[in-house]
C-alpha cells in the first residue's frame, strides 16, 4: 500500500491518500490539544498508544456487528482505513454526569444517568462545537434523517459493548463521542475511539484515566492511557 500526499491534518491525526481510492492512511501524532486548540502540547508515545488502542476497540466492535472504517494496523502510528464521506456531527453518550453536562444543567458530577443521555454536536471548532438536534441536521443537510437514526442506533450498540468491556476491567465508561461517515452509501463508524475522546474512571477510586488529566493539569496522561490499554488487553 503506497502512502501518498496528505489530504487533511487535524489537531491530533493526519490523513494520507493511498494508491487505492477506497482506502486512506490515518496517522496518529503526539500532538495533544484541549479547549478547541487553546492548550496544545506534545506528549511522547501518545500517537502510538492511541493508534493501538483504537485498533483494538475497532476490531472489538467489528466482532459485535458494528461496521467501522478499520482495515488493519500498518505500524506503530498508522492505520489503514476506508475512505469515507464524514458527517460533521458528533454523537455523544453520557452514562454518568460530568464535564459540560454539569456546567450546563447544574447536575451533580458523578451522578449515574439512567437511561443514558444522548446528544448531538456540530463538529466545528470555530463555533466551539455547539449542541444541535435532528432538525438542525436535516434542515442544513448535514445528514439524512435515515442516516441520523442509524448513527443513533449504532452509538447505543457501541455503548452496550464498551460499557461491559470497561466494567469487566474495573472501569466506568462515563461518556464518549463518536463520528460516523458514509462508505459506498452505508453509515459506518469512523474517526477513533481512545481516551482522547471519552471519559474513563477507575470504578473504585474514581481516578480519571482519560484526557481530563491533560485538561485539568493532573499529569500522568500517557501513563493513564497505558493503564487503560493494559487493563482491557491492548497489546502495546
Amino acid at each position: 500500500m503506497e502512502k501518498r500526499q496528505e489530504l487533511y491534518a487535524g489537531k491530533a491525526k493526519s490523513v494520507y491518500k493511498t494508491d487505492d481510492e477506497d482506502l486512506v492512511i490515518l496517522s496518529f501524532r503526539d500532538d495533544t490539544s484541549a479547549f478547541d486548540g487553546e492548550k496544545v502540547e506534545q506528549l511522547s508515545r501518545k500517537g502510538e498508544v492511541n493508534n493501538k488502542f483504537n485498533a483494538f476497540i475497532m476490531e472489538y466492535l467489528e466482532k459485535t456487528g458494528i461496521p467501522t472504517h478499520f482495515e488493519r494496523l500498518l505500524n506503530a502510528n498508522e492505520v489503514l482505513v476506508k475512505s469515507m464521506k464524514m458527517m460533521p456531527v458528533e454523537c455523544v453518550v453520557r452514562n454518568v454526569a460530568s464535564g459540560s453536562l454539569c456546567r450546563r444543567l447544574g447536575v451533580e458530577d458523578g451522578l449515574e444517568l439512567n437511561p443514558p443521555v444522548f446528544e448531538f454536536f456540530l463538529k466545528n471548532d470555530a463555533l466551539h462545537d455547539p449542541m444541535i438536534n435532528e432538525y438542525h441536521i436535516e434542515t442544513f443537510g448535514w445528514a439524512k434523517a435515515s442516516d441520523v437514526e442509524k448513527m443513533k442506533s449504532l452509538t447505543f450498540k457501541v455503548n452496550d459493548a464498551l460499557k461491559k468491556l470497561f466494567s469487566d476491567a474495573g472501569m466506568i465508561l462515563v461518556d464518549y463521542k463518536l463520528e460516523f461517515g458514509l462508505f459506498k452509501g452505508n453509515v459506518i463508524l469512523g474517526d477513533e475511539f481512545s481516551p482522547d475522546g471519552c471519559r474513563l474512571w477507575d470504578a473504585e477510586t474514581r481516578k480519571k484515566l482519560d484526557k481530563d488529566r491533560f485538561r485539568q493539569g493532573l499529569g500522568g496522561v500517557i501513563e493513564a492511557y497505558e493503564e487503560v490499554a493494559l487493563r482491557i488487553g491492548v497489546p502495546l
